[in-house]
Parts: C-alpha cells; sequence; structure tokens
C-alpha cells in the first residue's frame, strides 16, 4: 500500500546501502531533491542506474554513494563534462566507479524486460558498434524463427526506483506529464518506487496523453515542491539554465565541490560518513 510520507522517512526506510537504485527522468522531472536526500542520509556502495547520468549523478558519485553506474550517456547537457564522475573514474576519489555502459535504446528495453519480469532485453542493435568489446553483458543470440543475430543484454531491475511527478492524489495514485523518459518502466520494474511530487490533491484529473501510474506499483509518495529543481517540471516551473552552467566551476575542483555540497545540500558538518570518504581518499593521495 502506498504511504504519504516525508522524502527523508521514504529514503531511510526503503533505500539500503548496497541498493541498486534509479533516478530517472529525461531533461524533465528529474528527482534532485531525492539524491540530495540520499547524500544527507550518507547512502553508500549503491549501484545506480540512469539512462543519462547528469549533476544529480554527479552529485552522488562525487559524494561518495556510489561504487557502481549502469548508463548509457552521462554528461552536463549543453555544458561538458561530470568532473566528479570524471574523477572518480579516473583517479578513484572519493572511490573507484566501475562503469557498465550501454546503448540508449538498449538502456529502456532493459527497463522493459525487467517491467515484464524477463531476464533479459533484445533488440536489433551493436551492428558495428566496439561497445560489446568493452562492455561484457552485451551479448549477440540467434533468433530461432529467423535466424538473425540480435543484442541482449542483463534486465534492470532496481531495488529502488526514484521518480519526480507533477502531482498525486490521496491515495498514492500518481498523474505525470510532458516529456517523459523511462519512469513508468523503470517503476514497473522496481521492488520499491519513491515519488517525489509537486502537490497531492484530491483528484488527479489527468490532461491528455498523461501518464498515471496506479497506486499499486508506488511504495511512498513524498511531498516536496520544487523536487525536480535545477531540471524542470512542466506546467509548474522552468530549468534553471544558469545553475547548469554553474556547476561546470563547482564541480570542476575537489575542494569547490565539497564546500558546494556542505552548504548547500548537508548545511551542517556533523555528516561524519561524507567527512570520513573524503579524508580517506585525501590520505591515499588518490
Amino acid at each position: 500500500m502506498t504511504e504519504l510520507i516525508s522524502l527523508r522517512e521514504a529514503v531511510s526506510t526503503l533505500v539500503n546501502d548496497g541498493d541498486c537504485v534509479a533516478l530517472e527522468g529525461f531533461t524533465h522531472l528529474i528527482p534532485c531533491a531525492a539524491g540530495h536526500e540520499l547524500i544527507r542520509q550518507g547512502k553508500k556502495n549503491l549501484y545506480l542506474v540512469r539512462m543519462t547520468p547528469d549533476l544529480v549523478y554527479d552529485q552522488l558519485i562525487g559524494a561518495g554513494c556510489a561504487t557502481r553506474l549502469r548508463f548509457s550517456w552521462g554528461g552536463n547537457p549543453g555544458v561538458g563534462s561530470l568532473h566528479r564522475f570524471r574523477d572518480a573514474v579516473e583517479r578513484g576519489w572519493p572511490h573507484a566507479l566501475a562503469l557498465e555502459e550501454h546503448g540508449h535504446a538498449d538502456m529502456a528495453n532493459a527497463y522493459v524486460a525487467g517491467a515484464a519480469n524477463l531476464p533479459f532485453s533484445v533488440l536489433r542493435g551493436y551492428q558495428g558498434s566496439d561497445l560489446p568489446r568493452y562492455n561484457p553483458n552485451i551479448r549477440f543470440i540467434r533468433c530461432p524463427f529467423t535466424d538473425e543475430e540480435l543484442a541482449v543484454s542483463p534486465a534492470i531491475r532496481p531495488d529502488v526506483t526514484i521518480i519526480h511527478a507533477q502531482k498525486a492524489d490521496r491515495r498514492g495514485n500518481v498523474l505525470l506529464w510532458g516529456i517523459l523518459g523511462v519512469q513508468k518502466e523503470a517503476a514497473m520494474a522496481a521492488r520499491r518506487v519513491i515519488v517525489t511530487v509537486e502537490e497531492i490533491v484530491d483528484k488527479l484529473d489527468a490532461p491528455p496523453n498523461a501518464c498515471i501510474l496506479p497506486r499499486a506499483v508506488v511504495s511512498a509518495v513524498c511531498l516536496q515542491p520544487g523536487g525536480a529543481a535545477p531540471s524542470y517540471a512542466h506546467g509548474y516551473y522552468a530549468r534553471d539554465n544558469r545553475f547548469y552552467i554553474a556547476w561546470d566551476d563547482i564541480a570542476r575542483e575537489r575542494e569547490t565541490f565539497t564546500t558546494w555540497i556542505r552548504e548547500h545540500i548537508l548545511q551542517t558538518d556533523d555528516f561524519d560518513g561524507f567527512r570520513r570518504v573524503l579524508a580517506q581518499s585525501t590520505r591515499s593521495g588518490a
């Protein structure tokens, strides 16, 4: 049954260290506030999954929350690299990050396979690509009907999927509209689902072409106005392009990044886990 609880309680009770966690949203409705709560609670050893890891994943990686990432593109949209992502991969700071790279269509199909309780996804893809040379989880099979060679990869079944949406009703049904990525598929594939929303209403009044997630697949709904910022929530607020540009300088150096995390996310000096990870990394000479 869906619970209407605080984001702090949802993350505390539904996300465990070592979980496979997907925070999905494509350009729009990215669950940034939830990512910040993961950092505040010092979640660690997470296996993160996301089609397009951008700023919120740069923050999670730099804060030492992640040890593994499955993705299909990573970067600061319209700006450039993710510096905390690169530091983890290239220099192991704050610790090493294992990567599993796929194509967009493959990631989408893998969520669909997970939602259908299938062991792997199938697609026509990767012909002429060298990515399978570097990712042993991209493999090929022969179709038993046509003898055609098809690509396969493991289904994505997150322990927890977290998304942001515009509305939920008081029973826990969720409404989202506008540009959607794989939020629906990622939610249907997960064991537990946390949804942050702009508002909770008595009646959803869904517009045409909207998506409704029924309460049967939602573990927790958390009222979190502005929970997608600096990305945008269609009908509520615009994308903060200035912040995406500013992030390039904030995240470029470890010192400016850690200062920003302390001042804007933690807002305290008592986050022992974060300090310990950074101190260990510094002592190791990474």
